[in-house]
């Protein structure tokens, strides 16, 4: 390589990967401002560095206007999907959602979060924070029983992200689903289960997933509710719910066998939230996904560029 070259790459690495100002590396090399400028130019041509606009970027930013626009939401975050490559999604889209989080917490928050394995998967990307000793994070349903993976409870997630924040956690001892409304009643007057209820009510960030009637024999789904509750979910025309909250295709509130035995945060609590994220993907959730939309029971989605491409083709 020639002497010349060499020093073509070095300004290209000087310019491009230090994000040295032109007038910097005049002064490293010791050569006037104008020389650098020719240079730069000469390295373009000899494409030593090339450039490329990034279409598929642009129409992903272009489609989460059009979300954004279509349904009043306040942000819409979009991730790449790929066929076959579900971990690989969801890990895009924690990591997308927890960035985006990082950049609204502020101490003394209350942060709600559901279950499932979405919400896992924004909780493992949250970076450990040092500054948030005040926030406190609280499950906004109970577990379920046991019978689901223990890194996908809602109190599991709770605490971990208090732990990674350094904040603090109060979690439901009970489950979901109790066997009937004397118990729920009975459970849910303790000082423990008033506190959190408490802290429902000073919530100020929500986020959880969004569940699809078409995904009930789905594993995860079938240990928290269970098989039996499928049949019913038919009859009511559920098409989604969100924690625990059941709505048909008008975004209708759903009484069920399961909504004076379920320990969750209720929707007209859930609905005062100012600020509600929701996080799912997939052909199966846009029904779902998108009557919570036109009903205003989210604020954010997190999804994938083609699930919002669903979304806006069943406009």
């Amino acid at each position: 390589m020639s002497e010349e070259l060499k020093r073509l790459y070095e300004v290209a690495h000087l310019y491009y990967e230090q994000n040295q100002t032109q007038h910097q590396i005049a002064e490293t090399l010791d050569v006037n401002r104008a020389t650098v400028s020719r240079m730069l130019k000469r390295i373009r041509e000899l494409g030593i560095v090339k450039f490329q606009i990034d279409y598929d970027r642009y129409q992903s930013i272009d489609v989460a206007a059009q979300l954004k626009e279509r349904f009043g939401l306040k942000y819409v975050i979009l991730v790449p999907e790929k066929s076959g490559q579900r971990e690989e999604t969801l890990q895009r889209m924690g990591e997308a959602c927890a960035t985006y989080i990082g950049t609204i917490i502020t101490d003394n928050d209350v942060i709600g979060f559901s279950w499932g394995t979405a919400l896992a998967a924004v909780v493992e990307a949250f970076a450990p924070k040092e500054a948030y000793s005040s926030i406190q994070c609280v499950p906004l349903i109970g577990g379920p029983d046991g019978k689901l993976e223990s890194r996908f409870h809602a109190n599991t997630l709770a605490y971990d992200a208090s732990r990674k924040w350094r904040g603090r956690s109060k979690l439901i001892d009970v489950p979901a689903i109790l066997p009937n409304a004397a118990i729920k009643q009975a459970l849910t007057q303790s000082t423990h289960a008033q506190e959190v209820v408490g802290l429902w009510g000073r919530m100020n960030i929500a986020l959880f997933g969004i569940g699809s009637s078409q995904l009930n024999q789905e594993t995860n789904w079938l240990a928290f509710y269970g098989q039996t509750f499928t049949e019913e979910m038919n009859d009511l025309q559920i098409v989604g719910d969100i924690c625990s909250n059941f709505y048909n295709q008008n975004g209708e509130l759903m009484t069920t066998s399961l909504s004076d035995r379920t320990v969750h945060i209720e929707h007209q609590q859930l609905a005062k939230v100012p600020l509600k994220i929701g996080v799912a993907y997939g052909s199966e959730k846009v029904d779902a996904i998108r009557v919570a939309a036109e009903h205003q029971l989210i604020d954010v989605i997190v999804t994938t560029d083609r699930t919002a491409q669903q979304l806006l083709q069943g406009e």
